[in-house]
């Protein structure tokens, strides 16, 4: 037991405590933002370096060990997905330097971003369904104010639908959390898993909780049918926000998902994981139909973040080796991938003042190097070998075809398909058509950070592609605490089977 998984946790939290005490000055706060986060990101390097080397952390506050009292875990899914938020969240702050407004920066802007920072790390490392929701209330809140900040009529639109839409979906989640602990006496995830595994048969009634949880998370994610609210929330607010939402909230949902129905719902799969499998395919048509309907590039990004939900939870559903590992794969991908092309979708609003695709072109003749790199990320994002996006995707598919799933293989293919056809549009239209409109008299200026966060992280993804097979045993590795509950379990000093020492 060790103290540094709650790090990622604690350090957020105070950093956002000092942002809202120190004088509103930008260059202060730029400082104290920039620095604070580069210095998150080597503490959870330090975290997966120690998970991968010496097995899963935990921590329990005041040493009241699990199920009794409040257990942070640190596995090696956990591990990984703290270290990714943390490196996305510094360049979206670099890149906020040039583009948020000085207004946003002087009002909470950065305490916000780190507050949320917390809650999205506490959601990952928490080792019970209570905290869970804590955690997801408290980025919940810091994304209202983000929505909400600057105050445009369309932001505050959006904003009223997605709070309604999150009030509800968190009051099915304190239903589901009662009627759960009614049934098993316990909140601990580890606990309910050990409980769950003793018995005979499964109980009727977790198949049904199962689904108000699917309920909550798919909310929170973005899944068919629970969507509808997304597209137009992740319009409203600048690019920066955008970036942060779609790099991460919707992942804190499919993360939810993946722990809960390996842990809590893993007893009647047939039922459970079919659900999830069906809604998770549906998703992948209709965000497909989106996708290529949009002339608006920040909609049609907006409509491959549901493409890839869609896909991770296929790999999800199929609950074996492979399908996990590309889950996995294709998660960090997308985090990556989904931050750098809103970003490079930002720099080309700043130099046209335009998101309409009709409306401008030929720009590789002003910036070729900004168009190589956009379609450099777009083949990454379609999952071209040996792009970061192609691994878990072949994983995944593979996966639909060892169990069986065919239909749900070629669906989770062809959507790569739609993919295509929808980025190379934007790259086609914007950089090689011809030009409809001049550009602007110094549209081009003062957008150096933009360039430097966004070309970082298309960078930081095609790495991730070219060495992912080194990558693999760390993957293989997080993969373990899903198809081998066991390996989360044993802080509990027990086994899958409910033996446990600390009864």
């Amino acid at each position: 037991m060790t103290n540094i998984a709650v790090f990622p946790i604690i350090i957020p939290l105070i950093i956002a405590i000092i942002l809202l005490i120190v004088p509103n000055k930008p260059m202060i706060k730029r400082m104290i933002s920039s620095v604070s986060s580069l210095f998150l990101i080597a503490i959870t390097i330090w975290l997966c370096y120690t998970v991968f080397h010496d097995g899963t952390q935990t921590m329990a506050s005041s040493g009241w060990v699990g199920p009794f009292g409040i257990v942070v875990v640190a596995d090696m899914l956990s591990a990984l997905l703290v270290l990714t938020s943390s490196i996305i969240t510094f360049f979206t702050i670099v890149y906020s330097f040039q583009s948020i407004g000085k207004a946003r920066e002087e009002h909470y802007y950065y305490a916000s971003i780190f507050f949320m920072i917390c809650g999205v790390h506490g959601a990952f490392l928490t080792g019970d369904i209570f905290n869970m929701f804590v955690f997801f209330e408290v980025f919940l809140l810091s994304s209202y104010v983000l929505l909400t900040l600057g105050g445009t009529k369309v932001q505050l639109q959006e904003s009223i639908k997605y709070i309604l839409i999150n009030i509800i979906s968190s009051g099915f989640f304190v239903m589901g959390m009662g009627m759960l602990y009614s049934v098993v006496g316990s909140l601990n995830m580890a606990d309910i898993h050990m409980k769950l595994s003793t018995l005979d048969e499964p109980l009727p009634i977790i198949s049904i909780i199962s689904v108000m949880f699917l309920f909550v998370f798919a909310t929170k994610a973005g899944l068919f049918p629970l969507y509808f609210w997304l597209p137009g929330t992740y319009y409203a607010p600048p690019i920066p926000i955008i970036a942060l939402f779609g790099a991460l909230l919707t992942k804190v949902g499919v993360y939810a998902i993946m722990r809960t129905y390996s842990l809590i719902f893993f007893q009647d799969p047939t039922f459970t994981h079919n659900i999830l499998l069906f809604f998770a395919l549906v998703t992948i048509i209709f965000g497909s139909i989106g996708a290529i309907s949009y002339k608006d590039m920040k909609k049609i990004i907006i409509y491959n973040i549901m493409i890839a939900i869609g896909v991770i939870l296929v790999g999800v559903s199929m609950m074996n080796v492979s399908g996990i590992m590309g889950a996995i794969y294709y998660l960090i991908h997308d985090m990556f991938i989904k931050a750098a092309l809103f970003l490079l979708v930002g720099i080309i609003i700043s130099i046209t003042g335009y998101v309409n695709i009709n409306r401008f072109g030929g720009l590789i003749k002003y910036f070729p190097v900004l168009g190589w790199i956009f379609f450099i990320a777009a083949l990454s994002l379609i999952g071209i070998p040996p792009l970061s996006g192609f691994y878990g995707k072949f994983l995944i598919a593979q996966s639909t075809f060892q169990n069986g799933h065919y239909i749900a293989g070629v669906i989770v293919l062809l959507s790569s398909l739609f993919v295509l056809s929808s980025i190379i549009r934007v790259f086609m239209k914007t950089f090689w058509g011809k030009e409809v409109n001049p550009l602007p008299a110094g549209g081009a200026n003062h957008i150096d950070k933009l360039k430097f966060s966004a070309y970082s992280l298309v960078i930081i993804s095609v790495l991730f592609g070219l060495f992912a097979n080194s990558l693999y045993p760390v993957i293989e590795k997080a993969q373990d605490s899903f198809t081998n509950p066991t390996s989360y379990t044993e802080y509990l000093g027990g086994d899958s089977h409910g033996n446990t020492d600390s009864h």
